[in-house]
């Protein structure tokens, strides 16, 4: 019987490590329909953009209010859960606070330190809690974003409820474990640790406690913060929160090359050079198709950056496309893209990873009206702060409908035609294209 409680934890680790890792490769299997792509170009260059963007919350602080809140919840996910190494080996060998023998005090300044971050992290959460949902800031609230709309905008408040109850609980825990070390109720007058500063603040409460209703409340404390992190932890590869995890590899791989400067398909690039009699030609090979139709036609950045995106919608605020009334969304562009992503999941878990469809990304998910609003103008890239780029998605879906299906607006294909015959997007001779500086220095 004493091993039960044992027995438990493990089955429950065992079945959480189980449906974490069958999600984890079912989103890198995801990522792997991508076409190649070589990001492994200066490493020590990308080390350091991973340390700043990501680790370092660079972007984040160009509003310094919200990005202190945010540092303060994301170190308060980072370091809290230090302590999850604890209750997992107290879990599987059935002992209590086994860190506190070997640290002496300084385990009660480890605690310490991390009530204090959870009291940050509780307060923060509850901060963009009002911000979602009370003051509705336009770009996070569903009433005035169409892109929030449905389980965005709930996916956010789970998630951010979900922080607060297990910050409770965790002050909780501490607070019950004080009064039974002081009350010296069983193994807990070994344990030598606390005062607490944050969780004293429950012990008012708790102190009319029984002893026995004391345990019951520390153990289901403890139960219930072990269990909600995993719990937790499944939750977030659904979750738009799974930036947590990817914002690391997403901002070591992101593109350093220089703001505008748009990648070019080799193939059109070598026929081009043969027309300009600047190679010859070889052997001719596969072209493929031109652009994007579906995921498989992105490259594994691309979809890497759809899972990676944290729907906060800095990028659409800044989209001169949107503002103007557009129906261009930057953010929904990475929504959409991951949201055809689960699609194809969810057919392999029914049918088998053979499974196609008859949907595609361009068309089904993304319209043709939102691509044509794109003005290239990299506003969305230089916003977002784990360095997504939305426009290398909306180019290549775009280059397929003008390459592939002959879809574009009368005047491109004005300015097409002028560039085959006159080398320029305007319909004059080549000859005639430095005469508006004839009469400057006359």
């Amino acid at each position: 019987m004493a091993y039960i409680p044992q027995i438990l934890f493990i089955i429950a680790l065992g079945i959480a490590a189980y449906l974490i890792s069958r999600r984890v490769i079912l989103i890198k299997k995801s990522i792997q329909l991508g076409k190649p792509l070589d990001r492994t170009d200066q490493p020590a260059k990308r080390l350091k953009n991973m340390l700043l963007v990501a680790f370092g919350q660079k972007k984040m602080w160009d509003k310094p209010v919200v990005g202190l809140m945010h540092f303060v919840v994301y170190a308060g996910f980072l370091l809290i859960n230090i302590e999850v190494l604890e209750i997992i080996i107290d879990g599987i060998f059935g002992t209590h606070r086994i860190f506190a023998e070997p640290l002496g005090s300084f385990y009660t300044v480890v605690i310490n330190f991390f009530e204090i971050l959870a009291l940050g992290v509780t307060l923060a959460c509850v901060i963009f809690l009002i911000r979602r949902n009370v003051l509705k800031i336009g770009r996070l609230s569903p009433s005035k974003s169409k892109d929030m709309k449905g389980w965005p905008a709930m996916d956010a408040n789970i998630i951010l409820v979900f922080e607060i109850v297990l910050m409770m609980a965790f002050l909780t825990m501490n607070a019950a474990d004080a009064i039974l070390q002081e009350r010296a109720v069983g193994h807990y007058a070994d344990a030598n640790a606390g005062p607490f500063v944050i969780s004293q603040w429950f012990i008012p409460i708790l102190d009319n406690f029984s002893s026995t209703l004391l345990v019951a409340t520390e153990r289901i404390s403890w139960w219930f913060h072990i269990l909600g992190i995993m719990a937790f932890a499944l939750f977030v590869t659904y979750s738009k929160h799974l930036h947590i995890a990817l914002a690391f590899p997403n901002t070591y791989f992101a593109n350093l090359a220089p703001r505008g400067e748009i990648a070019n398909m080799p193939a059109v690039t070598k026929e081009v050079k043969i027309m300009m009699e600047l190679e010859q030609p070889g052997e001719e090979e596969e072209v493929g198709r031109f652009g994007a139709k579906d995921v498989e036609d992105l490259t594994w950045k691309s979809l890497m950056d759809a899972y990676s995106c944290t729907e906060c919608g800095r990028c659409t605020s800044e989209c001169p496309a949107n503002q103007t009334g557009k129906e261009l969304s930057p953010r929904k562009i990475m929504m959409s893209t991951r949201d055809r992503l689960e699609d194809i999941q969810k057919g392999w878990l029914a049918n088998g990873y053979d499974h196609k469809d008859d949907k595609s990304l361009n068309g089904d998910y993304i319209s043709e009206e939102e691509l044509l609003a794109c003005t290239t103008c990299n506003a969305c890239v230089e916003a977002c702060p784990i360095q997504i780029s939305p426009l290398d998605i909306i180019l290549e879906l775009r280059r397929y409908n003008v390459m592939e299906e002959s879809q574009a607006p009368q005047s491109w294909n004005m300015m097409f035609q002028n560039l085959e015959t006159s080398m320029s997007p305007w319909k004059f001779s080549p000859d005639d294209r430095g005469k508006w500086a004839d009469d400057i220095n006359s």
